[in-house]
C-alpha cells in the first residue's frame, strides 16, 4: 500500500510548490498530499492564522499514519504537528527549516521586520510583492527555471493574506521549539539543506544534533529553495527510509 506523504509549503508559496517533488516520488510507494496552508493558496481566506489552527488543519486532512515533510515555514509547522501528533507521524523531513529563533532580542527584531514586510505586502500588488520577496539575499543564485516556477507560485497568493501569515505564524511570532525536540526521540528525522544556503546548513547541523537519531543531507550546489532547485534530491530524501 502506498504511504501518504503530507507536504507543507513555505511562506508565499502554495501546494504547487511541491509539484516538481511530487512527480518524482514513485507512485506505487508514495501518495503525495500537498496542502494549502491558512492564508496561502486556496486557504487564503481561512482564519485565524495560528500554529494551533495549522496543526488542526493538517491533522484533519492527513490519514492516521503519514510521512510529514515541510519546507522553510512549512518545516516549522511540521515540527508543531509532529510534537502534537507524534503517534501519527511515521517519519519527519525538514527542508531548509528551523526550530525557531531562540534569542528573545533577535526574535523581537524579526517580529518587527515581519511587521514591516506585512505592511509592505498590504500596500503592494502581488506582482510587486513577488519581486520584493525574490530579491532577498537568502535566494541569491536561484537558477532561472527554478525562479520562473517559484514566481508563478507566489502569484497564486493574495498579498493581504500573506501579511496575515507573517503576523500570525512568521518567524518573529513563533515561540522556539528547541527545548522540546527531545520529545521526538525515536522518530526517524531527515534534515535537508542546500550547500549554498550557509545559514540554514548551519541550522540544519544544530537540528541534527538536537533531534535524537536525525540525519543531515546537504545538497551540493543548491540554495534555500530546494523543492524548486533540487526536486530530485528532495524526493530521494523523502523516499529514503
Amino acid at each position: 500500500m502506498a504511504e501518504t506523504v503530507v507536504l507543507l509549503h513555505g511562506f508565499a508559496g502554495t501546494r504547487h510548490s511541491w509539484d516538481l517533488v511530487a512527480e518524482r516520488l514513485h507512485p506505487e510507494r508514495y501518495r503525495p498530499r500537498a496542502l494549502d496552508r491558512r492564508g496561502q493558496g486556496d486557504g487564503r481566506g481561512a482564519r485565524p492564522i495560528t500554529f494551533a489552527a495549522c496543526v488542526a488543519d493538517v491533522a484533519a486532512a492527513a490519514p492516521e499514519r503519514f510521512v510529514l515533510c515541510g519546507y522553510s515555514l512549512g518545516g516549522r509547522v511540521a515540527l508543531h504537528v509532529a510534537l502534537a501528533h507524534r503517534e501519527r507521524v511515521s517519519r519527519l523531513v525538514l527542508v531548509a527549516s528551523t526550530a525557531g529563533i531562540a534569542d528573545p532580542a533577535l526574535r523581537a527584531e524579526r517580529r518587527a521586520a515581519d511587521e514591516r514586510l506585512a505592511e509592505e505586502a498590504e500596500r503592494a500588488g502581488i506582482e510587486a510583492f513577488a519581486e520584493r520577496w525574490m530579491r532577498q539575499p537568502l535566494f541569491a543564485g536561484t537558477p532561472p527555471a527554478a525562479a520562473a516556477h517559484w514566481r508563478a507560485d507566489i502569484l497564486r497568493n493574495d498579498p493581504a493574506a500573506l501579511a496575515a501569515v507573517l503576523r500570525g505564524i512568521g518567524a518573529g511570532a513563533m515561540d522556539p521549539l528547541w527545548d522540546r525536540l527531545d520529545a521526538l526521540d525515536g522518530m526517524p528525522v531527515t534534515i535537508i539543506a542546500g550547500e549554498r544556503d550557509g545559514r540554514y546548513a548551519a541550522i540544519g547541523r544544530r537540528l541534527a544534533h538536537a533531534l535524537p537519531g536525525a540525519r543531515l543531507l546537504v545538497v551540493p550546489g543548491a540554495g534555500h529553495g530546494l523543492p524548486r532547485e533540487a526536486p530530485q534530491a528532495v524526493a530521494a530524501a523523502i523516499a529514503t527510509e
